[in-house]
Formats: C-alpha cells, sequence, structure tokens
C-alpha cells in the first residue's frame, strides 16, 4: 500500500521540501484509499458523521481546484460539489458508481494543481476571490499540507474502521 507515497527530503531548497510534503500527505490519502470498492469507500464508518473516504477525496479535489486553479491562478474553477442547495455535496452526495471517477478526477486535479504551481514563485502573491489581502504562493503550498495532514487523521480513523487496516 505504500507506494502511492515518498517519503520528503530532508535536506533541500525549500520549494522542494514544500513541494515533497505535499506530495507525501497527497499520496498517504491515495494509500487509505487503496484496494477499495465503491461500497467500502462510500461507507460512513463513524457515525454520525457523514465523512467517509470517498468524500475526503472529493472534498480534497474541491479544495485544490478553488485554491491553486481559481485562487492562484485565476481560472474560472467553480465547485463541482459545493451548491447552495448542498453545501457538504462533496461529503453527502456519494455513490459508489461514481467512486473509481472521483479517484481518477483528483489525481488529475493534482496533476494541474502542480502543473500551474510550478509557473509561479514561492513569493508570488494572489488575493483569493472574495477576500481581502494577498496570499503567497508559499502560504498557499504550507495550507495545502495542513488541509491533507488534518484529512489524513479522519482518513486513517475511516480506514481503520472499515477493514481494520492502519498505519502511519
Amino acid at each position: 500500500m505504500t507506494d502511492f507515497r515518498v517519503d520528503p527530503p530532508t535536506a533541500a531548497d525549500e520549494r522542494t521540501l514544500l513541494q515533497g510534503f505535499l506530495d507525501y500527505h497527497r499520496g498517504t490519502l491515495w494509500w487509505k484509499v487503496s484496494g477499495l470498492t465503491g461500497d467500502q469507500l462510500v461507507r460512513r464508518t463513524a457515525e454520525p458523521s457523514s465523512l467517509s473516504l470517498i468524500g475526503l477525496v472529493r472534498h480534497l479535489s474541491e479544495v485544490e481546484k478553488y485554491w491553486f486553479h481559481r485562487a492562484l491562478a485565476g481560472q474560472d474553477s467553480p465547485p463541482k460539489y459545493w451548491t447552495d442547495e448542498h453545501p457538504d455535496g462533496d461529503f453527502d452526495l456519494v455513490t459508489p458508481e461514481q467512486a473509481e471517477q472521483d479517484l481518477a478526477e483528483h489525481r488529475a486535479i493534482v496533476r494541474r494543481s502542480d502543473e500551474l504551481a510550478a509557473t509561479y514563485s514561492l513569493d508570488d502573491t494572489f488575493v483569493r476571490p472574495g477576500h481581502d489581502g494577498s496570499y503567497s504562493l508559499r502560504y498557499l503550498y504550507i495550507h495545502m499540507i495542513e488541509e491533507y495532514s488534518r484529512h489524513n487523521g479522519h482518513a486513517d480513523l475511516l480506514r481503520e474502521r472499515l477493514d481494520g487496516a492502519t498505519g502511519e
């Protein structure tokens, strides 16, 4: 299962370290969802929470798109699952039939996020839609590492409750 993640470097320039830690945490999420069926991926194992493993993947897809595609690069990238009618649609509107497509979409979004980030320096700044102040790409990397780390803790518990699989 650990083929999905590579340990981040322990001595490198700042950009390489930030990308390495982000990739490590993305890989941890992929590790936690590997080898499961669509039915397992949508199962909510920590009731009454509506969290499922595929819900976490969908949520992080939306977060990647918001921060890298929309905020950093200024692309028109509206949310796919978050709507006024379903503000938690990324978690609540999951289906086993859609799970494989959700996984593939997450990988494509991550690839695009990395392509976009590569065109900016860590000191480049952007303004988030609807917010005041500017953010640097450096901040964005740190925020995304935090976002994945937090949700990987959820994924670890969900996976253990699902089939007993554990790991760091």
